[in-house]
């Protein structure tokens, strides 16, 4: 602040003073930045404006990162959730095709047995035709019969105008196989004599069943092959070893057809493996 001396030492000197009185009466002061601006203001450098407007823009850019990095989050989660269901279609197509080549198997196997069940109707139809000049006829004494029959283990069961004689194939072949066992000639030699014995001009089939297993990897490609092949098996047995009359004698095969117990379980599928002969009332 100016102040006034008290000792005025010449006119000059005593104006000057009495001006700056003055001035410091009005205002004065030492700085330069705030004289002649309106009273409270408040001074910014010349760069102040440009700054804040680069930090606006900084802060949108950033925004709009985070806003590229949630739609990169969802993209990814989308094609994750693409690739998984991706691969269930190919598993499901991949299913369709072995289903379908199961049932194209299946319907080999089915016409391959229509074809062996209609041979096999063919030769009986024939046997029921004159053979040396003697006419077939019926025997209907087939269950007054049946008593003589005396196989131990080996059930025979009569069924209607039939007599079945029920040997399981488990003890003739190896499982899942036409492979005879060692012992299958000593099980079906003492029922080919009672046979010729008791039933010596009878027709009698060989019939073949198993259970419901898949046979893949065998050595045939369906049930109604591999009984096919079994029954085929016994009928050479019986003709070359046992004696029996090949014109007596003729195979059907059945597959897994007409199960006798449930195959669901290990002893039902044991008693569905059997080999059935089958005495009929016809004669050759």
């Amino acid at each position: 602040m100016c102040s006034i001396r008290s000792v005025v030492r010449s006119p000059l000197a005593s104006t000057l003073v009495v001006g700056c009185a003055v001035l410091g009466m009005v205002g004065c002061s030492q700085n330069p930045y705030l004289a002649g601006g309106p009273a409270g203001s408040v001074w910014q450098a010349p760069g102040q404006t440009q700054l804040t407007a680069v930090q606006a823009q900084v802060a949108e850019l950033n925004r709009r990162v985070q806003l590229l990095d949630d739609n990169n989050r969802q993209l990814t989660t989308q094609l994750a959730q693409s690739e998984q269901q991706a691969q269930v279609y190919r598993d499901e197509l991949n299913l369709v095709r072995t289903q379908l080549a199961d049932t194209a198997r299946q319907y080999e196997a089915a016409r391959i047995a229509a074809n062996e069940a209609q041979n096999s109707a063919r030769n009986f139809q024939a046997s029921a035709q004159l053979r040396g000049g003697a006419t077939i006829r019926a025997n209907t004494n087939l269950n007054q019969l049946v008593g003589r029959l005396n196989l131990g283990n080996i059930p025979v069961q009569p069924d209607g105008e039939v007599i079945r004689v029920i040997v399981p194939s488990d003890q003739l072949f190896a499982p899942g196989t036409a492979q005879m066992q060692p012992q299958a000639a000593s099980i079906m030699d003492p029922i080919a004599a009672q046979l010729r014995s008791v039933f010596p001009r009878q027709r009698i089939g060989i019939e073949g069943y198993t259970d419901n297993a898949p046979t893949y990897g065998g050595a045939t490609a369906s049930p109604h092959q591999l009984t096919s092949a079994q029954t085929s098996a016994l009928l050479d047995l019986l003709t070359r070893r046992s004696g029996m009359p090949g014109e007596q004698l003729f195979i059907v095969s059945h597959g897994a057809n007409n199960p006798r117990a449930d195959n669901s379980t290990p002893a039902g599928r044991v008693a569905n493996r059997r080999i059935e002969m089958v005495i009929y009332p016809e004669t050759f």
